[in-house]
């Protein structure tokens, strides 16, 4: 049985290729992006192996530590990654439970995450290359730390199971899983800053880290190393208890899930027209007020929205570490082009609702004008404030025209250009209601092209507007500030005009082939 899981897991994988290419494409990115990596992190440990054994040891325990607790913690809020062994999909097949936990625990090996982190916990022997014993004993602690990894990941999974099968929980949880996916560079230059202050204290942390389940496969082959066999037999043991006792309670967990499965909450009760109540009863008025309701309450465009507070917070980073803080200029224009492009993949993410936009004869035009005015509702003072007061505040005043000019042409011009991406071209997204984080089969590299163009094409939109602010940053001539100003309104006006029109041309003549295609979800 066994057997048969790890093989139907692979039955599966390999479908999903012939499904798509660009599932494959993907996939193969993806892998060489791990592999690269991996081989980055494979060298340091060439090279870890001319310290000493205490040395060596204590990063040892404290990267497989961060490692592992990583498998443990991700997936609660990166759920619905990957279901293709969904535990409840096998609720009504008799099934022994032995059985079942052993292949699911298995069959996390064959994906990209799973292999990648076999290949770096077993490659922990080239630390210890130059001591047989240690040697040999971190390549079996290498493969029992990469089982902790994945059993860690199925028990919190499924003993978490009713809560996160919240539907407020995911909403939440995936909100602040973008916080530091987004505030990566600042984190990881912070951390970077005080780690000779924390090397102190590392050591005491990694001696308490060897004797958990975290870390304490990692510490042995270093007691081995050390001359001290007794202390790295009992974490042997131990660790094997510790992970006997985690597949055990994720056995226990799983079962008790099957049995007594969640229930998916029922919907409350609609009270009121909500946000169609302040939008005019036309179509126009309608749409925007869907898609202002999907901004409030559809967690999957929480990255556009998150992103508001953050970027000023990631600019700052930057300018604080530049020395100057002329890279806060930049705010309005980069923020303005960010909430543009969120409407970018709108009928994607319309999934089968785009139906009533095809049933009921919405014309192009009051498609694309209405999601216009739903996303500009809160994008225009954001995007004013962005531009008005880092000038400000840098006592740069002279600049206020030009900034305003520029971020307020990156705006309209920007929801111009994804007012005809979005009609032209769509791929695969979460579908409403699952996780943000979800990958569909063959959304990577298609996502990726149509995304890089439609970015190219809006900077190279605002050119002139630009050229005018570069023209009196070097020159200091105020003229050329107040020139960007209307050639930036203006130029966005007719290009926000153009994209609607084209945009919503394009949409009334594609509507079968778009409609086909978010049916499907690609």
């Amino acid at each position: 049985m066994v057997a048969h899981l790890l093989t139907l897991k692979l039955q599966l994988l390999r479908n999903s290729f012939r499904r798509s290419p660009w599932q494959l494409v993907g996939v193969i990115i993806g892998g060489l992006y791990g592999l690269g990596i991996i081989a980055m992190l494979i060298v340091g440990l060439v090279f870890l192996a001319d310290m000493e054994p205490s040395d060596i040891a204590m990063y040892l325990v404290l990267a497989v530590s961060l490692i592992t607790l990583g498998w443990a913690v991700i997936p609660l809020v990166a759920f619905g990654v990957d279901l293709t062994l969904d535990p409840a999909r096998f609720t009504t097949f008799t099934i022994s439970r032995p059985k079942l936990a052993a292949g699911l625990l298995l069959s996390g090996f064959i994906g990209i995450p799973g292999l990648l982190t076999l290949l770096l916990m077993g490659s922990q022997f080239l630390a210890w290359r130059f001591d047989a014993a240690a040697l040999a004993a971190a390549v079996v602690c290498g493969v029992l730390a990469a089982l902790m990894c994945l059993a860690l990941a199925r028990l919190t999974t499924t003993s978490m199971t009713r809560l996160t099968g919240s539907r407020r929980f995911r909403d939440v949880a995936g909100i602040i899983a973008i916080v530091p996916l987004i505030l990566l560079g600042p984190i990881i230059g912070t951390v970077s800053g005080g780690f000779e202050s924390a090397l102190g204290w590392l050591p005491q942390v990694a001696e308490v880290l060897a004797w958990t389940p975290l870390g304490v496969f990692a510490a042995v082959p270093g007691d081995l190393a050390s001359g001290t066999p007794l202390p790295g037999l009992l974490r042997f043991l131990l660790g094997l208890a510790y992970l006997g006792l985690v597949v055990w309670a994720w056995e226990r967990s799983l079962h008790k899930a099957m049995e007594t499965p969640v229930a998916p909450a029922a919907s409350g009760k609609a009270v009121g027209m909500g946000l169609f109540n302040f939008f005019p009863a036309t179509p126009t008025g309608a749409v925007a007020a869907r898609a202002l309701t999907y901004w409030l309450k559809d967690p999957r465009y929480a990255a556009s929205i998150v992103i508001v507070p953050l970027l000023p917070v990631i600019l700052w980073f930057a300018s604080s570490n530049s020395g100057t803080g002329t890279i806060m200029l930049g705010l309005g224009p980069f923020l303005a082009i960010l909430l543009a492009f969120s409407i970018s993949a709108d009928v994607s993410y319309d999934s089968t609702a785009f139906s009533l936009h095809v049933l009921t004869g919405v014309s192009g035009v009051a498609d694309r004008a209405g999601r216009v005015i739903a996303c500009g509702l809160f994008a225009l003072p954001v995007t004013l404030l962005a531009a008005i007061l880092p000038a400000v505040f840098l006592g740069r005043t002279e600049l206020l025209p030009a900034l305003i000019g520029l971020s307020l042409g990156a705006l309209l011009s920007g929801l111009g250009v994804a007012s005809v991406s979005s009609a032209r071209f769509t791929y695969s997204v979460p579908l409403p209601g699952e996780s943000p984080f979800k990958t569909p089969p063959g959304a990577g590299a298609r996502m990726a092209v149509v995304q890089l163009c439609t970015f190219g094409i809006m900077f190279v939109l605002l050119v002139p507007a630009l050229g005018f602010t570069v023209a009196q940053v070097v020159t200091g001539q105020a003229l050329y500030g107040w020139l960007a100003l209307p050639v930036g309104i203006v130029l966005g006006v007719v290009l926000l005009i153009v994209g609607i029109r084209l945009g919503g041309r394009w949409l009334e003549n594609r509507m079968p082939e778009l409609m086909q295609a978010v049916m499907v979800n690609k």
